[in-house]
């Protein structure tokens, strides 16, 4: 079969042959029709995240570890947890009888690999407990999880979003998704701290965090009062770390400030991603939540992994 084939830690997956998968005793061939690349994707490939030495012991190896497919039998799946070194990037994958789940009938399989990211956007409702009208400040919505996560919100009811990101022509485009205010977060830190206060309003109900790192501290920061007074509840939804993986915290920011921090799990358990997964599906088969995907064929792999010019855009390789 055809396969993007990673032959080292840190290089660029070709297209290759690659043995057929044979399937084991409780496995099943997974006829691969798209798979979303991330940036954890990516990150393994290089070796820069925690778990990399799980998925490339074993070189060469095939990247990505799930992918929209059908069973034998025709059934299109969303699959996971390929055997390795097989993963989801080839014509063929052999997963654990088990590791997948229908898809909705009527969705496009290039779309399904991209729902999961929505999700993220959802954990407003099941991580901070959203009621239609709060404001939602999304840090980091100019990527693909962001700017979904903005129509998310707005979808959900939101009275206000505020969006931020480096990029001041992706902001305005994030503000055609549904942003009503934007903060560009490369600017000096003090200037920063007061963009946080000029558009708070009165203040954020929750926050969406993509970024962690700086930008995060800083927030934090501004959110400080300067006299005692009663604080408003500010839940603060940790999803990401593209702007650094830490931060000082400072005791007043959680002691006076009403910030409350949970993890983007919170909340999470089987009927609560059953019914946030199905809220998805239908606002997408209704067309009212849409998704940017960029499509490669597969034979295209080692020029597509190292595009920078995607914008907000997720790639997704069709098969």
């Amino acid at each position: 079969m055809k396969a993007a084939v990673l032959h080292e830690i840190g290089g660029v997956p070709r297209y290759e042959d690659f043995p057929d998968p044979v399937a084991g005793d409780d496995e099943v061939i997974i006829d691969v029709k798209a798979v979303a690349v991330e940036t954890v994707d990516k990150r393994i490939a290089a070796g820069t995240h925690y778990a990399s030495g799980q998925y490339t012991a074993q070189l060469p190896a095939i990247p990505a570890f799930d992918g929209i497919g059908a069973l034998p039998d025709g059934t299109l799946v969303g699959f996971g947890n390929p055997r390795r070194p097989y993963g989801a990037l080839a014509e063929k994958t052999v997963v654990p009888k088990g590791s997948y789940l229908p898809i909705a009938e009527g969705v496009d399989p290039a779309i399904a690999t991209v729902l999961g990211t929505a999700i993220t956007g959802m954990s407003i409702k099941t991580a901070g407990g959203f009621v239609p009208g709060e404001t939602v400040l999304v840090q980091g919505a100019t990527g693909v999880a962001g700017r979904l996560a903005v129509k998310v919100a707005r979808l959900l009811g939101a009275g206000r979003i505020v969006a931020t990101g480096r990029d001041d022509d992706q902001l305005r485009e994030v503000r055609t998704l549904g942003a009503d205010e934007v903060i560009n977060t490369a600017v000096p830190d003090e200037a920063l701290a007061q963009a946080y206060l000029d558009v708070k309003g009165d203040g954020y109900d929750i926050v969406l965090d993509f970024l962690w790192g700086r930008p995060t501290e800083i927030l934090l920061r501004s959110l400080v009062p300067e006299s005692f007074a009663f604080p408003k509840p500010t839940r603060l939804i940790q999803i990401g770390e593209s702007a650094g993986a830490g931060l000082t915290l400072a005791a007043e920011s959680l002691r006076t400030s009403g910030v409350e921090i949970y993890g983007a799990a919170k909340g999470l358990g089987p009927q609560t991603m059953q019914e946030v997964y199905g809220q998805v599906v239908a606002w997408a088969q209704a067309g009212e939540l849409t998704f940017d995907v960029v499509r490669v064929a597969l034979s295209d792999i080692e020029a597509a992994w190292q595009r920078t010019d995607l914008r907000g855009s997720r790639l997704v390789v069709v098969l």
